[in-house]
């Protein structure tokens, strides 16, 4: 299992927009995907399913903790690391 923490740099954090490219990234990968708002000390949800990322409602400057585990696990790793890193980039 890879894990990563990482906090959100979206204006608008993970709601509409940037928790729809984040979830069809995580789409992208085989590995079970899971994350949660550190921040607010909430539960693992489904990083697949826009509706559970949505509601655990992260905000801009709040952190996440994000876990892949499966046969591409690093890489699902990497590229929800590179997501949250390109901000700029990703909120066309």
């Amino acid at each position: 299992m890879q894990k990563l923490e990482a906090e959100v740099i979206y204006p608008v954090g993970l709601h509409a927009r940037p928790a729809a490219r984040f979830v069809k990234v995580a789409k992208g990968f085989s590995s079970e995907i899971r994350v949660r708002n550190l921040t607010r000390d909430g539960e693992f949800v489904n990083a697949k399913s826009l509706a559970r990322v949505v509601k655990i409602a992260v905000a801009q400057h709040q952190k996440v903790s994000i876990t892949a585990e499966g046969e591409d696990e690093d890489a699902a790793i990497r590229a929800l690391e590179e997501f949250l890193s390109n901000t700029a980039e990703n909120q066309q």
